[in-house]
Parts: structure tokens; sequence; C-alpha cells
């Protein structure tokens, strides 16, 4: 068990093949934008009608 790293240990995430950390910068942000620009337009949707909706 010398070595093996415990699952609560920080350093025992994803690692690049040469064992380095990896860069999952690129991917988070991919991956806020997938979820933001749908999340954003349904929000201006809503708003443009509510807006409708109340202003007749």
């Amino acid at each position: 068990m010398a070595g093996e790293s415990s699952p609560r240990d920080p350093e025992s995430g994803p690692r690049a093949p040469e064992g380095r950390p990896r860069d999952l910068r690129g991917l988070i942000a991919f991956s806020w934008l997938w979820v933001s620009a749908p999340l954003a337009y349904g929000v201006y949707e809503l708003v443009r009608k509510a807006t409708q909706l109340f202003t007749g």
C-alpha cells in the first residue's frame, strides 16, 4: 500500500501520462459555455415574454 494515494489526497486527481496534473481549464471553460449559453437564451426569452404579458 506504500505509494498509493488515499481518496482524500488532493494529489490523486486526473494525471497526464507523464505524471503531472492535467490542465483541465479548457474543458471547464467549454462546460460553462455549454450550460450558460442555453441558460442565458432561456432567461432572455423569459424576460421578453413576461414583458409582452404585462405590457399587453
